[in-house]
């Protein structure tokens, strides 16, 4: 039973079962309740017939002729023992000719004797057989003088009946059978591709991406399949990201620790004598080593990003500082490609809940890549514009710009892009979660061969904030 073939087939076995015993027993009873209703529906009217008859048309004749009577003018096919029996319920004569000195003392006659229509369904002793009796009030000028009794076997009745239900029990084994003959198709049909997709799911699992589910039945077993292929594509994507990444990695950190390695031994050999040279040689060493840290810090926030442990330290603050904060660092602040940083901030108040920290990691980033993407003595704009409840904070540049065929999966994990410049490609990624933390958007527009235009939105706080909010917001201004 572990199985769900197995489950299925013992659930539907089980309700055919059911279903095909309650009809049996609804047959049966049925049946039963027809013929034997029938048997003593026709029995009663003959008794009362001859009752009525005897007691309008042979009123104040004794007991024994009116017996007599009613016997000879029996209907000549009456299969029924009919009895005239007295007050005791002794025969005075039945239709075989005898009588009698045995008490019947069953319920038909007990209710006759009473003035009613009387039925039994029971065993005779006398017979030793089931019968079934109806029994009708003789009456003498209104007092009941004696009962007019109709008997017969019911065997042949109960023959009938068993008859009809054996045939319906091999009707019903039938159905049974068919339905769990029916009922393994229906789960073969079912499990099978179940099947199929778990060795496919196994296939994936052991990193065999090239399985593929085929979609058999246009129904959720088919949606499965489907999913399952968009999956396997997915998975597929992020491997080879995956291994582009760690290719590329691997690199960034080979290249800066080749340049440390071969200064460190070259001024090791050289001895320090040369002042300049080991000047640049520790310009160099210092600056690989600022590359080595900015893309442990990426792997470390990358990690923290894809368990979802990226925490917020949220404080109310004005976000026009933090951005005067960073032009002024760019101002002062060299690059090898001479790109100038133009900044056109508005000078509003923009207050918001946010961690500084972590913005001003996602603006030094875009601009970093602004940069990096710009062409020589480039320029890249940073502005701010304040729309209602919210801040627009956009940087562009005028550089190689994305290619169309990559605009939509710029920002996922493990993708850098076809560029050829420096980088882990995990900066945008990790600037996405960070923005989206802060309840905010970051929208990429690009077109290629003039530049790229990414665009911050992140929401204020409101105007009427509380007399303990302006306080430590004035404090921090």
């Amino acid at each position: 039973m572990k199985g769900i073939k197995a489950r299925l087939l013992f659930q539907i076995g089980m309700l055919l079962l059911a279903i095909v015993l309650l009809l049996e027993a609804v047959f049966a009873f049925a049946v039963y309740s027809y013929y034997f209703s029938s048997a003593r529906q026709i029995m009663q009217s003959r008794a009362v017939t001859a009752t009525t008859f005897s007691n309008q048309f042979m009123d104040g004749y004794p007991l024994v002729d009116r017996a007599r009577y009613i016997l000879e003018n029996l209907v000549a096919n009456e299969n029924s023992r009919v009895e005239v029996l007295n007050m005791e319920g002794q025969t005075v004569i039945d239709s075989y000719g005898f009588s009698s000195s045995e008490h019947i003392d069953t319920e038909d006659v007990q209710t006759a004797l009473q003035g009613g229509i009387g039925n039994y369904t029971g065993f005779s002793p006398l017979f030793e057989q089931r019968i079934m009796a109806v029994s009708s009030p003789l009456t003498s000028s209104g007092q009941v003088i004696g009962v007019l009794r109709f008997s017969v076997s019911t065997e042949p009745l109960y023959k009938a009946v068993f008859i009809l239900i054996g045939w319906a029990i091999v009707i019903g084994i039938a159905v049974i059978v068919l339905g769990f003959a029916f009922s393994l198709i229906i789960a073969r049909r079912i499990i099978d591709p179940v099947k199929e997709l778990t060795v496919i799911s196994r296939q994936m699992a052991t990193g065999d991406f090239s399985a593929r589910a085929v979609r058999q039945y246009d129904d959720e077993v088919g949606t499965l399949a489907d999913s399952l292929n968009h999956m396997n594509e997915e998975l597929s994507k992020n491997e080879k990201m995956k291994n582009d990444f760690i290719s590329t990695v691997s690199h960034e950190l080979r290249t800066p620790l080749t340049s440390i390695k071969g200064w460190g031994e070259t001024l090791v050999v050289g001895g320090l004598e040369d002042e300049e040279e080991s000047l640049l040689g520790l310009e160099v060493i210092n600056g690989e080593t600022d590359r080595l840290i900015g893309l442990v810090e990426d792997l470390l926030d990358f990690s923290k990003y894809q368990a979802g442990e990226i925490q917020l330290r949220r404080t109310v603050t004005d976000l026009h500082k933090l951005l005067r904060e960073v032009e002024l660092q760019y101002s002062y602040t060299g690059n090898k490609r001479n790109v100038t940083l133009q900044a056109d901030l508005t000078q509003e108040t923009l207050p918001i809940e946010a961690d500084l920290n972590r913005l001003k990691q996602v603006f030094v980033n875009l601009i970093d890549n602004a940069i990096k993407f710009s062409k020589q003595n480039g320029i890249v704009q940073l502005t701010a514009v304040r729309q209602a409840r919210k801040v627009h904070i956009t940087v562009q540049d005028y550089g190689e710009g994305i290619p169309p065929e990559d605009m939509d999966k710029i920002g996922e994990r493990f993708y850098k892009g076809r560029s050829k410049m420096s980088g882990s490609g995990l900066g945008l990624a990790i600037s996405k979660e960070i923005v989206r933390l802060h309840n905010g958007q970051l929208r990429i527009e690009s077109e290629y061969g003039t530049g790229t235009t990414i665009t911050i939105i992140l929401p204020l706080l409101p105007d009427d904030l509380s007399q303990e909010d302006r306080l430590e917001l004035h404090d921090k201004l």
